[in-house]
């Protein structure tokens, strides 16, 4: 038997009344209704301020965009107008303070601190770069000559004395190369040039020593073997390094003078080329035309550039003058003087790709004593560059006519003179 009443699907009693609605005796609970949603009216207001992207803001209590508030965060944060609280537009985590990560909108870069971290970045990098290239330097000076075997010294003296040999070293030179630089195949080593240089508080001093000249050879101690050796007389000056190399000079020229000797350099014929090719060549002046077959020498009147081959030829020419090896050794020194003075210019200093190759040929070929560093190296260079700017003074050690086998003989007193002058850093007054 149906315990249910009937019609369960609609009306209980046949009259529309729902079986489960309100009065119902049935044990069925009354089901959730639904109820409508009313919505708030809120009076419109005018923003009170830009928040910086676009978006109005609105005052404390105030509900956002919109007519009504619908009850839920969107994620906006409302300051403080007056931006005092640490919510305001103008405190840190407003939209018109400072934000996390960068300078607020609109808001001038700060250009001092621009240029303050770009220029100790440009300083950070020279430093670096200067480093590196003076232990790459240092570490290519071939620090070959000891001047402690050396004996029987005269004191040192006010100022630095440097003597600059230029020999005719052909090491490392391949025989087209011999024969392109007119150099000749002679065993060993000898002499084409030497130049005391005197720096100093009173001017920088140029003195070019003649090969030829006639001087006495002094008693010495080997630089190879150690032992003691008896005077080998009178001869001409380049003599003494063919006998027993830079000390040997070095010694033949203090006892000669009595002129104390700091600091030994030596380059040979391949490294002056490779310089001069390096740099871009030198510009001189040349007073006449030269032709010479021994040399190499091939020039004509004027104003010209000079490449490395020309630049050997010029400097190791004396036939056609009729002062012979005096005038070589002047044009020895214009020639070196040209040489420091357009090597030291921005375009060459600055640049690198330039500086690196023109210092690279000096040193790979460049001999100095033990004790020559890097500063002492520049002191030379500088003090030869500043002699071509007509600060300081250059000539030839002053002589008193032929002597014997076509050799020079010294003025003696105006030697004496000289000496005093250098060793006491006086300005020179001898011609």
């Amino acid at each position: 038997m149906n315990e249910w009443p009937d019609a369960r699907n609609g009306n209980a009693r046949g009259n529309g009344e729902d079986a489960y609605g309100r009065g119902s005796s049935a044990a069925q609970p009354e089901g959730a209704r639904r109820m409508r949603h009313v919505q708030r009216p809120v009076p419109q207001q005018q923003p009170a301020y830009d928040d910086g992207y676009g978006q109005p803001g609105y005052a404390p209590g105030v509900p956002g965009q919109g007519s009504y508030d619908s009850g839920y965060s969107e994620g906006h944060v409302y300051g403080n107008p007056s931006g005092r609280g640490p919510a305001g537009p103008g405190g840190p985590g407003g939209p018109q303070g400072p934000r996390r990560g960068g300078r607020r909108p609109g808001a001038a870069p700060n250009w001092r601190k621009r240029i303050t971290v770009g220029a100790l970045t440009l300083v950070a990098v020279l430093l670096v770069t200067s480093v590196a290239t003076y232990f790459w330097a240092d570490g290519k000076v071939r620090r070959e000559v000891d001047l402690s075997k050396v004996i029987d010294r005269p004191d040192t003296g006010k100022g630095t004395n440097y003597l600059i040999v230029g020999s005719d070293s052909r090491d490392g030179m391949s025989a087209d190369e011999k024969k392109k630089l007119h150099t000749g195949s002679a065993d060993g080593k000898r002499t084409d040039s030497m130049i005391l240089l005197h720096v100093g508080d009173n001017g920088n001093t140029m003195v070019s020593l003649p090969r030829d000249s006639w001087v006495t050879i002094p008693s010495f101690k080997g630089s190879d073997s150690g032992k003691s050796f008896p005077s080998p007389g009178k001869n001409k000056l380049n003599a003494a390094f063919s006998i027993d190399g830079p000390e040997l000079l070095v010694r033949t020229v203090e006892a000669n003078t009595g002129l104390h000797i700091d600091h030994y350099a030596e380059i040979g014929f391949a490294g002056f080329a490779n310089i001069v090719d390096a740099v871009g060549g030198v510009e001189l002046d040349i007073p006449q035309d030269i032709k010479d077959k021994d040399s190499g020498a091939d020039f004509k009147k004027g104003k010209q550039t000079l490449d490395g081959q020309q630049a050997l030829a010029f400097v190791r020419n004396r036939h056609g003058y009729a002062a012979g090896d005096l005038e070589r050794t002047k044009n020895q020194q214009k020639f070196l003087a040209a040489l420091a003075s357009q090597t030291a210019t921005p375009s060459t200093v600055l640049n690198p790709f330039k500086l690196y190759p023109v210092m690279g040929a000096g040193l790979d070929t460049l001999i100095v004593d033990k004790d020559m560093s890097l500063f002492d190296l520049g002191s030379m260079f500088w003090a030869m560059k500043g002699i071509t700017s007509g600060d300081g003074l250059s000539m030839n050690m002053p002589v008193a006519g032929d002597g014997p086998q076509t050799s020079l003989l010294w003025d003696k007193p105006k030697v004496t003179q000289l000496v005093n002058e250098l060793k006491n850093d006086d300005k020179v007054t001898v011609k």
